[in-house]
């Protein structure tokens, strides 16, 4: 979502003609992005600021002018502190009105002071922002915003809001632009992108039937889902659709449904293994990630072997695995019983082994196999390119530049627990 976020905040500019810049040092506008999901963000981003600030002076001894923009996630839950602390910054804007970044550049007044705008607008920002152009064949859509499950550790609700759900003909006309443009498969966003709700379709299930339909968009994948807001309808989309890829992101945090409950999760580990089952059923080669937050306040070490029987059990093709960190505001941050933070981290090793295991086991029955791989990205090595089969296998292959942006047929030679490689098939 912050990726998307930081597009549609180039495109918007771009409109008012401005270019993106890798040097810093010829940059009118330095802009930060930030996300509060995770411990430190705030002190990143000023040791970052820091690091910003000096081309500001650089560029302020030859006479030029610079601004320093910080948006996102950290300016809405700490926006007032970022402006008391670092006075380099000139404009702080929550994710919520970042489609009024051109308008405040162009009436910014250092005389006037410098601007924080952080509230909840009415209206949508996908109103203002102009039409959006794939930069590969791999594009983000957002589709959904906010989140109303109040999960106790988690931000989200306080800094992106309330539920959000774009309608589906607004969709489906920025899903055509993205195709026009070079889109070969994209990717649907949300916080909570099963419980999109919008006008035109019934449910994330119908909306993809919808956009299934459009000539020339070959993938179509989404992200993140709520487990207990599966609907069969969704789950029947994967059986019947063969543009929607094979892989399903279903976050589980914690296999101890004592803990499940301390987070305000809703739904049961049995409940979720149900749910995976159902996905299982309907398309039986579907690839399962999940996240997982380890040493939640209160969880003992029978939480904790609960969670990694239900790991051993579901197996995952891949994951993402944190240490609980509390978050100013949250619920969390508050409860007795926080765990050690040498126990967090133990138990963080012993269950990335596990998965990491899993993930070289899923990837080690790709090979000898023949995938579509979609090639978005140049490799690190001269004359390789890096792309992604139908369960997000980050794939390398040594093919020209002529190939990128193509799906290729690849015969899949070697696998790491993190990457395959492969050889075109002619």
């Amino acid at each position: 979502m912050n990726a998307y976020d930081s597009a549609r905040m180039r495109d918007a500019m771009a409109v008012h003609g401005y270019q993106e810049t890798e040097n810093p040092s010829e940059a009118d506008i330095l802009l930060l992005n930030t996300c509060h999901i995770r411990e430190k963000a705030s002190e990143k981003l000023f040791s970052e600021i820091g690091r910003l600030n000096e081309f500001k002076k650089a560029r302020k001894q030859e006479g030029k002018d610079t601004l320093i923009v910080v948006c996102g996630c950290v300016v809405q839950a700490e926006g007032a502190e970022i402006l008391k602390r670092s006075h380099p910054v000139d404009i702080a804007l929550g994710p919520q009105n970042y489609h009024r970044l051109p308008e405040l550049v162009a009436a910014y007044n250092r005389k006037n002071g410098r601007v924080l705008l952080a509230d909840f607008p009415s209206d949508s920002k996908f109103d203002y922002l102009p039409k959006t152009k794939a930069t590969s064949a791999s594009s983000f859509l957002a589709v959904q915003e906010g989140c109303d499950n109040f999960c106790t550790y988690c931000v989200v609700p306080y800094t992106r809001g309330c539920e959000y759900s774009r309608p589906a003909s607004d969709i489906l006309k920025e899903a055509q632009e993205l195709v026009s443009t070079g889109a070969k498969e994209i990717m649907l966003l949300g916080q909570n992108v099963n419980c999109w709700h919008g006008d035109g379709a019934s449910d994330l299930g119908d909306l993809i039937n919808q956009l299934a339909q459009i000539e020339g968009l070959e993938r179509i994948r989404y992200t993140t889902s709520y487990p207990s807001k599966i609907t069969q309808n969704l789950i029947d989309a994967h059986a019947k659709l063969d543009k929607l890829m094979p892989y399903i992101h279903l976050p589980i945090q914690s296999g101890s449904d004592v803990i499940l409950k301390a987070m305000n999760r809703q739904y049961t580990a049995k409940s979720y293994e149900e749910i995976v089952a159902m996905f299982r059923k309907a398309r039986p080669d579907i690839a399962v990630s999940s996240d997982f937050i380890v040493g939640f306040p209160g969880e003992t070490d029978d939480d904790f072997a609960q969670t990694m029987e239900v790991v051993k059990r579901v197996r995952y093709a891949s994951s993402f695995s944190f240490k609980y960190s509390p978050r100013p505001g949250t619920p969390a941050a508050l409860m007795k019983n926080q765990v050690p933070e040498d126990i967090k981290t133990k138990r963080l090793m012993i269950l990335q082994a596990e998965l990491l295991k899993q993930q070289q086991e899923f990837n080690s029955q790709t090979v000898g196999k023949i995938l579509p791989v979609l090639l978005t990205e140049r490799g690190k090595k001269e004359g390789q390119l890096v792309g992604y089969t139908p369960y997000l296998q980050g794939t390398h292959v040594s093919l020209p530049d002529t190939f990128l942006n193509q799906i290729v047929m690849l015969e899949i030679t070697d696998a790491s627990a993190t990457s395959l490689t492969g050889v075109k098939v002619d």
